[in-house]
């Protein structure tokens, strides 16, 4: 069940009054920074996986 506008809408609200408006770039740095590490990991597994299945066909 994705969520619709007014449901982010909420959200944002919420993490306006709980962080600030000044700590938000912060926060959203760091969210863009581990979004990106995470992918990273992710593809470097899945290249560890598949070079694994090549060994295992040899």
């Amino acid at each position: 069940m994705p969520l619709g506008g007014p449901e982010i809408i909420l959200i944002a609200l919420i993490v306006l009054l709980l962080f600030g408006a000044k700590k938000l770039p912060q926060l959203a740095r760091g969210i863009g920074q581990a979004s990106g590490e995470m992918k990273k990991a992710r593809m470097e597994v899945e290249r560890e996986i598949k070079e694994a299945a090549t060994r295992e066909e040899d």
